[in-house]
């Protein structure tokens, strides 16, 4: 069990800083928290917690690269492969052809299954 904390504490300490990243590019586009908050519908106070967050939603970071006009791949590391990912994606579900409604349902319906199972997999794993 004590291997395992080590393990996790390491693995906090050498995780990137998001939010250190995030704060940074906002400072240098010179847009203010202020519009910066009302374009994300939050309060100043939020983003002064995304600044302060290791860890932020991947729907965050894209939301304030877009409305910053910044490109955080370069300095996010985990963001290219999400984007890899999701193009893939969307390329595979373009390419996908339903011959009715009830197709379109049954297959998202299966899609919404594998993920669950897939998540219920992590939480199994975890423990």
């Amino acid at each position: 069990m004590e291997h395992l904390y080590h393990t996790l504490l390491l693995t906090f300490v050498l995780m990137q800083h998001k939010g250190e990243v995030i704060e940074k590019a906002v400072r240098e586009s010179g847009f203010s928290i202020t519009r910066l908050a009302e374009r994300m519908g939050k309060s100043r106070r939020w983003v002064y917690q995304i600044f302060e967050s290791r860890i932020v939603p991947v729907d965050y970071i894209l939301s304030i690269g877009k409305i910053i006009h910044h490109d955080f791949t370069e300095e996010i590391k985990e963001l290219k492969t999400y984007k890899v990912s999701m193009a893939t994606q969307i390329t595979n579900d373009q390419q996908q052809s339903f011959g009715s409604d009830k197709d379109e349902v049954e297959y998202w319906k299966n899609k919404y299954l594998a993920v669950l199972e897939r998540y219920n997999d992590l939480l199994i794993s975890l423990k």
